[in-house]
């Protein structure tokens, strides 16, 4: 990863919640890259972790607050950002948000609420950021959004939050064609299981790590280091003319069959 790919560019980053996030990993590689960086926090609980995790890259990289199912406060936060900056390179939505019990059970008991939940904070998110952030990509973007194999194939006990990541998927292609004329790229990130904070939400995830391990061809998932670097690749020129993508970061594992 060239040190100064980025130089130049700002970005928002939407996700981090504590050292282990995938959206910090990325975040993390984007700031070595070269790019100024602002963070949004999902409420009072994470502000902290998220600020001290922040202060590494110094005092003044500005935080705010942003409930991503709110549009008075996505259009507050970005009110915020227009007074650091006048435009906008970089977006990383790395959302996600179903009930507990809802990934736990059989998927056929998601309750309504959790359906309406799942697909408003990890799907229609991504929607109504790339709407905010748009007009501030006056010289083209990239916006790069996190996904999972339990979009296209039945992960047990992903449940709602599969069905969240293929309306997500669907999402980044109409976007793509919809922000494609004013040079803006949307592309996921489809990573194999790492040890976060959300993961461990899931039940069976420790046996979803060791399927990965006996059956990926590189026999492992991926590192959130290598998640870092592909979101450089995709926030680069070296990925200007890859839109509406879903690149698999996870050992090979998506293409197996059996």
């Amino acid at each position: 990863m060239s040190t100064g790919i980025l130089e130049g560019k700002t970005g928002v980053v939407f996700g981090v919640a504590n050292k282990r996030s995938i959206a910090w990993a990325i975040a993390k590689a984007w700031k070595e890259a070269g790019a100024k960086l602002i963070f949004n926090y999902q409420g009072e609980r994470v502000k902290e972790n998220v600020e001290e995790l922040v202060s590494e890259f110094g005092s003044d990289v500005p935080v705010y607050p942003c409930d991503v199912s709110k549009d008075g406060e996505i259009a507050a936060f970005f009110d915020k950002v227009k007074g650091h900056t006048d435009k906008l390179d970089l977006l990383l939505h790395s959302v996600a948000f179903a009930p507990k019990e809802a990934l736990e059970g059989d998927f056929v008991s998601t309750s309504r609420a959790a359906f309406s939940a799942a697909l408003d904070i990890s799907a229609y998110s991504l929607v109504a950021l790339s709407r905010a952030a748009a007009p501030m990509m006056t010289g083209g973007g990239s916006i790069v959004a996190m996904s999972y194999l339990g979009s296209v194939k039945v992960v047990p006990h992903y449940n709602v939050m599969g069905v969240a990541k293929a309306a997500l998927e669907s999402s980044t292609r109409y976007l793509a064609y919809d922000l494609g004329a004013h040079k803006i790229r949307v592309n996921c990130i489809s990573a194999g299981p790492v040890q976060t904070l959300a993961a461990r939400g899931i039940a069976g995830f420790s046996s979803m790590m060791k399927h990965y391990e006996e059956h990926a061809p590189l026999k492992r998932s991926c590192e959130t280091s290598e998640l870092g670097a592909t979101g450089v690749f995709l926030a680069s020129d070296g990925a200007a003319s890859i839109t509406g993508q879903v690149l698999y970061v996870d050992g090979g594992y998506e293409i197996m069959g059996m």
